[in-house]
């Protein structure tokens, strides 16, 4: 089936990992079929969202039936282009950084840190996670095309200089870690998390909208 990617919304292309990663789950657990109501309650998405994200796709399921997970499974493993590996640049390798390189996607085959930049002296020359850690003198001469994304985790003071070099050197995609707002090309996505605005965030709804 060819999807038209652009004219998939792009709150629901953020949702498709999440359906990705139950349904491997359900696959591991040998369950044949799910119906949007159970997926519904597993990733905590309304099922009427559910299904209008689904139709997007054509038709996955039969009325009465549900879904059939093998099929689902194999059908956004190819819409995530789970079957190639993106190869990622981590920056900076602080408290944050080293969690990511000891975690290394494990659960994710299709992703992974290939290479890891700071300017520690310590870290520089050793390995993480079997992640080679460079100088961030030697970015532009580390980085190659094999590598797409980067993470950003460096002080914000330094944020945009870093990604300025990131952009020069051909990164398409920035996970931002960093409380700074990135000016980059149109041409190079930046997803912005910042940690203490998500926590103060959870703080607020606990608080106003309680359960």
């Amino acid at each position: 089936m060819n999807i038209d990617q652009t004219k998939i919304p792009q709150a629901t292309a953020k949702r498709l990992p999440l359906y990705y990663r139950f349904l491997e789950n359900l696959q591991a657990s040998g369950k044949q079929r799910v119906s949007s109501s159970e997926l519904s309650e597993a990733v905590k998405v309304d099922s009427a969202t559910i299904r209008r994200d689904f139709s997007y796709f054509g038709a996955l399921g039969k009325k009465g039936y549900g879904y059939n997970v093998n099929y689902l499974l194999s059908f956004f493993r190819k819409t995530l282009d789970q079957d190639e590996v993106t190869n990622v640049a981590l920056i900076g390798v602080g408290n944050l950084g080293t969690a990511f390189l000891n975690y290394n996607f494990s659960k994710n085959n299709s992703t992974r840190i290939e290479v890891a930049f700071d300017v520690d002296q310590n870290k520089v020359g050793t390995e993480l996670g079997s992640v080679p850690i460079h100088h961030l003198d030697d970015l532009e001469k580390i980085l190659d095309d094999s590598v797409s994304v980067a993470i950003l985790t460096v002080p914000s003071s330094v944020a945009q200089n870093v990604a300025d070099r990131l952009v020069a050197s051909g990164i398409k995609g920035i996970l931002n870690f960093t409380p700074a707002r990135l000016s980059v090309p149109q041409n190079v996505r930046v997803h912005h998390i910042d940690l203490s605005v998500e926590l103060q965030s959870l703080v607020y709804f606990l608080k106003h909208y309680p359960m």
